[in-house]
């Protein structure tokens, strides 16, 4: 298992924000996910339009994952409506 850095971006009606992050949620505990920690960054300007959307809520995640569910994460995120992007940054290590 890996470390990641998860952002996601969620629309800002309370409603789809908050089913948009519980399926997110179920979706990275159905691949065998450890969330470590969930950091609310809160609502923020988009640099360009997103589904049509201005401004967006802000989540990060630092997570433990298995390198080989990325894909298929990657395909179960495209069908969550209620999450407008996602980036997955691995967090490498540093052995001194």
């Amino acid at each position: 298992m890996r470390k990641y850095e998860l952002m996601t971006i969620f629309p800002l009606e309370e409603e789809k924000s908050k089913v948009g992050l519980e399926t997110l949620r179920a979706d990275l505990a159905s691949f065998g996910a450890e969330i470590e920690k969930e950091e609310v960054f809160g609502d923020r300007d988009l640099t360009y339009e997103v589904k049509k959307q201005k401004r967006g809520h802000f989540v990060l995640f630092t997570l433990k994952l298995n390198p080989a569910k990325i894909i298929e994460l990657d395909g179960k995120f495209k069908f969550n409506n209620n999450l407008l992007k996602y980036l997955f940054v691995l967090i490498e290590s540093k052995n001194v």
